[in-house]
């Protein structure tokens, strides 16, 4: 058996750097977030789940939290210390301890804080703890594949393009989307993601 397999998910998970914290994600984290839902409603676009709106905020908690709590999912808040404001959201996802591979995804930024290196605090903070603590091989990411921002910075981080899955699952607007897999395995994490993320984030 291996060791990502004795890992506990039920125990709090608390990341952080100089630049931001994760913590835990909970219920009344909906009044933080509320404003992105209000105001910025097309961060969601390309989600597959979207939080748009008081309704959309609600439900998109009570699904993180679902997840949480039968293990599958460990979802995070985002908390941005240079503005001392939160940020968004960020999550593991379709985690396999015996297989010791699980999904990073369900990640949103309010707009101020896009671009500001924040997303690589937390990419950063999210590998390591999977690869050095979990006992993870293998971290995989997805994304609408016509999402070229996201695909963009997943490959930024040094996230290897694996392939197209066609038609793999419904959009919110109607139809179905194709989805880009990506892709870090913990040998390319230690020998050359990880200096290259501990290099842009000093």
């Amino acid at each position: 058996m291996n060791n990502s397999s004795f890992f506990d998910l039920t125990k709090p998970i608390v990341l952080s750097t100089s630049v931001v914290e994760l913590r835990p994600l909970q219920e009344a984290d909906y009044e933080l977030l509320l404003p992105f839902a209000l105001n910025e409603p097309d961060l969601w676009t390309y989600s597959l789940v979207s939080a748009a709106g008081e309704a959309g905020m609600k439900n998109y908690l009570q699904i993180a939290l679902n997840a949480k709590n039968q293990l599958r999912e460990y979802p995070f808040i985002v908390f941005d210390k240079r503005t001392q404001q939160y940020a968004g959201s960020t999550r593991y996802y379709d985690i396999q301890l015996p297989m010791q591979s699980l999904q990073l995804g369900y990640t949103w930024y309010g707009k101020q804080f896009q671009g500001t290196g924040l997303n690589t605090h937390c990419k950063y903070l999210l590998l390591a703890h999977a690869f050095e603590n979990m006992g993870i091989e293998r971290v995989e990411f997805r994304a609408d594949a016509n999402n070229a921002k996201s695909i963009r910075a997943m490959k930024k981080i040094g996230c290897i393009e694996e392939g197209i899955l066609r038609s793999n699952t419904p959009k919110l607007t109607g139809g179905r989307r194709d989805s880009i897999v990506l892709s870090i395995l913990k040998q390319e994490w230690v020998e050359k993601i990880k200096p290259m993320l501990e290099e842009k984030i000093k």
